[in-house]
Protein backbone atom coordinates (compact mmCIF):
# COMPACT_ATOMS: atom_id res chain seq x y z
CA UNK A 1 0.00 0.00 0.00
CA UNK A 2 2.93 2.61 0.80
CA UNK A 3 4.50 1.54 -2.02
CA UNK A 4 1.28 2.42 -4.24
CA UNK A 5 1.40 5.80 -2.34
CA UNK A 6 4.51 6.58 -2.85
CA UNK A 7 4.62 5.67 -7.04
CA UNK A 8 1.38 7.93 -7.13
CA UNK A 9 3.26 10.62 -5.52
CA UNK A 10 6.29 10.16 -7.59
CA UNK A 11 3.83 10.35 -11.04
CA UNK A 12 1.99 13.74 -9.03
CA UNK A 13 5.11 15.64 -8.51
CA UNK A 14 6.89 14.68 -11.68
CA UNK A 15 3.41 15.96 -13.36
CA UNK A 16 3.48 18.70 -11.79
CA UNK A 17 7.37 19.64 -12.83
CA UNK A 18 6.58 19.36 -16.30
CA UNK A 19 3.43 21.70 -15.88
CA UNK A 20 5.63 24.24 -14.65
CA UNK A 21 8.83 23.97 -16.82
CA UNK A 22 7.56 24.11 -20.28
CA UNK A 23 9.28 22.85 -23.08
CA UNK A 24 11.93 25.88 -24.94
CA UNK A 25 10.27 27.02 -27.71
CA UNK A 26 11.77 25.87 -30.91
CA UNK A 27 14.23 28.56 -32.34
CA UNK A 28 13.68 29.01 -35.86
CA UNK A 29 16.25 26.75 -37.59
CA UNK A 30 14.48 24.04 -35.65
CA UNK A 31 11.28 24.73 -37.35
CA UNK A 32 9.64 23.62 -40.57
CA UNK A 33 7.92 26.58 -40.99
CA UNK A 34 8.76 29.92 -39.69
CA UNK A 35 6.07 32.82 -39.35
CA UNK A 36 7.22 35.99 -37.67
CA UNK A 37 6.85 39.58 -37.82
CA UNK A 38 9.28 42.21 -38.79
CA UNK A 39 9.01 46.70 -38.68
CA UNK A 40 10.27 48.75 -41.50
CA UNK A 41 11.26 52.37 -40.29
CA UNK A 42 10.05 53.62 -43.75
CA UNK A 43 11.37 57.09 -44.67
CA UNK A 44 9.10 57.27 -47.61
CA UNK A 45 5.96 56.93 -45.77
CA UNK A 46 7.53 58.60 -42.17
CA UNK A 47 6.35 55.97 -40.35
CA UNK A 48 7.20 52.20 -39.17
CA UNK A 49 5.51 49.33 -41.08
CA UNK A 50 4.88 45.84 -39.44
CA UNK A 51 5.06 42.78 -41.64
CA UNK A 52 4.24 39.35 -41.12
CA UNK A 53 6.87 36.96 -42.53
CA UNK A 54 5.92 33.20 -43.57
CA UNK A 55 9.13 31.11 -44.67
CA UNK A 56 8.54 27.73 -46.61
CA UNK A 57 8.69 23.95 -45.31
CA UNK A 58 12.89 23.13 -45.51
CA UNK A 59 14.19 26.91 -45.54
CA UNK A 60 16.72 26.26 -42.67
CA UNK A 61 17.65 22.58 -44.00
CA UNK A 62 21.28 22.04 -45.16
CA UNK A 63 19.66 20.65 -48.19
CA UNK A 64 17.91 23.79 -49.19
CA UNK A 65 20.58 26.65 -47.87
CA UNK A 66 21.20 27.99 -51.42
CA UNK A 67 17.76 28.05 -52.24
CA UNK A 68 16.01 31.45 -53.60
CA UNK A 69 12.38 31.32 -53.40
CA UNK A 70 9.77 33.14 -55.35
CA UNK A 71 8.45 36.27 -53.05
CA UNK A 72 4.77 36.67 -52.70
CA UNK A 73 3.70 40.38 -50.95
CA UNK A 74 0.06 40.45 -49.43
CA UNK A 75 -1.66 43.63 -49.28
CA UNK A 76 -4.12 44.08 -46.23
CA UNK A 77 -1.75 41.35 -44.45
CA UNK A 78 -3.52 41.71 -41.39
CA UNK A 79 -6.64 40.27 -43.00
CA UNK A 80 -5.19 37.67 -45.71
CA UNK A 81 -1.59 36.45 -44.30
CA UNK A 82 -2.93 33.08 -42.70
CA UNK A 83 -5.12 32.75 -45.46
CA UNK A 84 -2.49 33.11 -48.19
CA UNK A 85 0.27 30.86 -45.94
CA UNK A 86 -2.33 28.60 -45.39
CA UNK A 87 -3.43 28.33 -49.67
CA UNK A 88 0.47 28.56 -50.35
CA UNK A 89 1.10 25.47 -47.98
CA UNK A 90 -1.43 23.54 -49.58
CA UNK A 91 -0.32 23.97 -52.86
CA UNK A 92 3.43 23.58 -53.01
CA UNK A 93 4.36 22.07 -49.54
CA UNK A 94 6.60 18.60 -48.98
CA UNK A 95 3.81 17.31 -47.02
CA UNK A 96 0.91 17.98 -48.92
CA UNK A 97 2.80 17.23 -51.97
CA UNK A 98 0.65 18.65 -54.45
CA UNK A 99 3.40 20.29 -56.39
CA UNK A 100 0.81 23.32 -57.97
CA UNK A 101 3.53 26.45 -57.03
CA UNK A 102 6.88 26.60 -56.22
CA UNK A 103 7.42 27.12 -52.29
CA UNK A 104 7.85 31.01 -51.57
CA UNK A 105 8.12 33.55 -49.01
CA UNK A 106 5.06 35.69 -47.96
CA UNK A 107 5.17 38.52 -46.68
CA UNK A 108 2.38 40.27 -46.01
CA UNK A 109 2.30 44.36 -44.59
CA UNK A 110 -0.11 45.36 -42.11
CA UNK A 111 -2.77 48.12 -42.66
CA UNK A 112 -2.13 51.72 -41.48
CA UNK A 113 -3.85 53.81 -43.74
CA UNK A 114 -5.13 51.65 -46.52
CA UNK A 115 -7.39 54.76 -48.16
CA UNK A 116 -4.29 56.89 -48.37
CA UNK A 117 -1.76 53.71 -49.46
CA UNK A 118 -3.79 51.96 -51.73
CA UNK A 119 -4.91 54.95 -54.02
CA UNK A 120 -2.98 56.92 -56.04
CA UNK A 121 -5.56 59.50 -57.06
CA UNK A 122 -7.37 61.48 -54.40
CA UNK A 123 -11.53 61.58 -54.87
CA UNK A 124 -13.50 64.96 -53.82
CA UNK A 125 -15.17 64.17 -50.87
CA UNK A 126 -16.63 66.80 -48.22
CA UNK A 127 -14.62 65.42 -45.55
CA UNK A 128 -10.84 65.70 -45.54
CA UNK A 129 -9.35 62.54 -46.70
CA UNK A 130 -5.87 61.08 -46.96
CA UNK A 131 -6.49 59.70 -50.61
CA UNK A 132 -3.61 59.70 -52.97
CA UNK A 133 -0.68 57.50 -51.05
CA UNK A 134 -0.60 54.72 -53.77
CA UNK A 135 2.98 55.40 -55.19
CA UNK A 136 4.57 56.37 -52.49
CA UNK A 137 3.33 52.67 -50.74
CA UNK A 138 4.42 51.26 -53.85
CA UNK A 139 8.12 52.80 -53.91
CA UNK A 140 8.25 52.19 -49.94
CA UNK A 141 8.04 48.53 -51.09
CA UNK A 142 10.17 48.54 -53.88
CA UNK A 143 12.96 50.89 -52.45
CA UNK A 144 12.77 49.84 -48.48
CA UNK A 145 11.07 47.12 -47.90
CA UNK A 146 12.62 44.64 -51.25
CA UNK A 147 16.06 45.65 -49.84
CA UNK A 148 15.60 44.90 -46.41
CA UNK A 149 13.98 41.36 -47.61
CA UNK A 150 16.95 40.97 -50.10
CA UNK A 151 19.62 41.14 -47.14
CA UNK A 152 17.92 39.14 -44.93
CA UNK A 153 16.37 35.84 -46.76
CA UNK A 154 16.72 33.99 -49.77
CA UNK A 155 14.85 35.88 -52.25
CA UNK A 156 14.57 34.96 -56.02
CA UNK A 157 13.53 37.17 -58.95
CA UNK A 158 10.34 36.29 -58.79
CA UNK A 159 7.68 38.63 -57.36
CA UNK A 160 4.02 38.32 -56.60
CA UNK A 161 1.60 41.14 -55.45
CA UNK A 162 -1.68 40.27 -54.28
CA UNK A 163 -4.29 42.57 -53.06
CA UNK A 164 -8.35 42.81 -52.65
CA UNK A 165 -11.11 45.50 -53.30
CA UNK A 166 -9.15 48.83 -52.86
CA UNK A 167 -5.61 46.30 -52.35
CA UNK A 168 -6.65 45.23 -55.66
CA UNK A 169 -6.96 48.31 -57.48
CA UNK A 170 -3.39 48.76 -55.99
CA UNK A 171 -2.04 45.34 -57.55
CA UNK A 172 -3.87 47.28 -61.11
CA UNK A 173 -2.33 49.99 -60.95
CA UNK A 174 1.08 47.96 -60.26
CA UNK A 175 0.62 46.33 -63.29
CA UNK A 176 0.17 49.44 -65.34
CA UNK A 177 3.34 50.91 -64.03
CA UNK A 178 6.23 49.83 -66.34
CA UNK A 179 8.89 50.35 -63.71
CA UNK A 180 7.00 47.55 -61.29
CA UNK A 181 9.55 44.88 -59.67
CA UNK A 182 6.51 42.56 -59.79
CA UNK A 183 5.67 40.04 -62.46
CA UNK A 184 2.97 38.51 -61.61
CA UNK A 185 -0.43 40.04 -59.53
CA UNK A 186 -3.79 38.75 -58.39
CA UNK A 187 -6.51 41.64 -58.24
CA UNK A 188 -9.00 40.29 -56.16
CA UNK A 189 -12.83 41.63 -56.44
CA UNK A 190 -10.20 45.61 -57.80
CA UNK A 191 -11.99 48.68 -56.64
CA UNK A 192 -12.05 49.88 -60.68
CA UNK A 193 -14.71 51.92 -59.65
CA UNK A 194 -12.49 54.80 -57.99
CA UNK A 195 -11.07 56.05 -60.84
CA UNK A 196 -11.23 54.26 -64.06
CA UNK A 197 -10.78 56.86 -66.52
CA UNK A 198 -7.13 57.36 -65.00
CA UNK A 199 -6.78 53.22 -65.59
CA UNK A 200 -7.75 53.59 -69.12
CA UNK A 201 -5.72 56.57 -70.03
CA UNK A 202 -2.32 54.81 -68.33
CA UNK A 203 -3.51 51.41 -70.42
CA UNK A 204 -3.64 53.21 -73.22
CA UNK A 205 -0.16 55.61 -73.14
CA UNK A 206 1.59 52.74 -71.47
CA UNK A 207 4.09 50.46 -73.52
CA UNK A 208 2.79 47.05 -74.44
CA UNK A 209 5.77 45.41 -73.52
CA UNK A 210 5.23 46.73 -69.79
CA UNK A 211 1.68 44.70 -70.15
CA UNK A 212 3.34 41.59 -70.90
CA UNK A 213 2.86 40.07 -67.63
CA UNK A 214 0.85 37.35 -65.69
CA UNK A 215 -2.50 38.87 -64.49
CA UNK A 216 -5.50 36.95 -62.79
CA UNK A 217 -8.27 38.85 -61.77
CA UNK A 218 -11.28 37.57 -59.93
CA UNK A 219 -14.70 39.20 -59.75
CA UNK A 220 -17.29 38.30 -56.99
CA UNK A 221 -20.86 38.87 -57.78
CA UNK A 222 -22.13 42.35 -55.51
CA UNK A 223 -26.05 41.77 -56.92
CA UNK A 224 -27.68 43.18 -60.30
CA UNK A 225 -27.89 46.59 -58.09
CA UNK A 226 -23.91 46.71 -58.46
CA UNK A 227 -23.26 45.15 -61.91
CA UNK A 228 -22.00 48.75 -63.61
CA UNK A 229 -19.80 49.79 -60.28
CA UNK A 230 -18.20 46.21 -60.26
CA UNK A 231 -17.89 43.62 -62.85
CA UNK A 232 -19.13 45.61 -66.02
CA UNK A 233 -15.62 47.72 -65.18
CA UNK A 234 -13.74 44.84 -64.47
CA UNK A 235 -14.91 43.09 -68.05
CA UNK A 236 -13.96 46.85 -69.59
CA UNK A 237 -10.54 46.52 -68.19
CA UNK A 238 -10.29 43.02 -69.80
CA UNK A 239 -11.37 43.95 -72.69
CA UNK A 240 -8.79 47.15 -73.25
CA UNK A 241 -5.75 44.61 -72.36
CA UNK A 242 -7.01 42.74 -75.12
CA UNK A 243 -7.04 45.03 -77.38
CA UNK A 244 -3.92 46.81 -76.65
CA UNK A 245 -1.66 43.53 -76.77
CA UNK A 246 -4.19 42.51 -79.95
CA UNK A 247 -5.14 39.44 -78.05
CA UNK A 248 -2.07 38.01 -77.02
CA UNK A 249 -2.04 38.95 -73.24
CA UNK A 250 -1.18 36.62 -69.93
CA UNK A 251 -4.16 38.18 -68.44
CA UNK A 252 -7.07 35.68 -66.88
CA UNK A 253 -10.52 37.09 -65.66
CA UNK A 254 -12.79 34.98 -63.73
CA UNK A 255 -16.06 35.29 -62.40
CA UNK A 256 -17.09 34.08 -59.19
CA UNK A 257 -21.16 33.57 -59.36
CA UNK A 258 -21.52 32.27 -56.03
CA UNK A 259 -19.07 34.55 -53.76
CA UNK A 260 -19.32 37.91 -52.75
CA UNK A 261 -16.97 40.79 -52.14
CA UNK A 262 -15.92 39.09 -48.56
CA UNK A 263 -16.16 35.58 -49.49
CA UNK A 264 -14.03 35.69 -52.82
CA UNK A 265 -10.61 36.10 -51.76
CA UNK A 266 -9.97 32.57 -50.44
CA UNK A 267 -11.07 30.84 -54.01
CA UNK A 268 -9.47 33.58 -55.81
CA UNK A 269 -5.89 32.97 -53.89
CA UNK A 270 -5.73 29.62 -54.79
CA UNK A 271 -7.04 29.98 -58.42
CA UNK A 272 -4.72 32.48 -58.95
CA UNK A 273 -1.40 31.30 -57.91
CA UNK A 274 -2.66 28.23 -59.73
CA UNK A 275 -2.93 30.15 -62.72
CA UNK A 276 0.54 32.07 -62.37
CA UNK A 277 2.37 28.81 -62.03
CA UNK A 278 0.34 26.77 -64.97
CA UNK A 279 3.78 26.07 -66.09
CA UNK A 280 5.12 24.30 -62.79
CA UNK A 281 2.30 21.75 -62.60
Amino acid sequence: MKKSLFTLLFIFLGCLYISCNPSKPESPEEKEEEKDTFIIASDILGENRSCLISLPDGYFDESEKEENYPLIIVLDGNVFFETTTGVVQFMSSNTNRNYLMPKSIIVAIENVDRERDFTVTKLKTKRPNTMGGGKKFLDFIQKELLPYLNENYRISQSKTLIGHSLGGLLTLNAYIDENSIFDAYIAIDPSLWWDERMIKNKVDSIPVTSLKKKLFIATANQGEANYERNKKRHDIFYSLLNERMEGDTAVSIQYYENENHRSVPLKAIYDGLKYLNAETQ
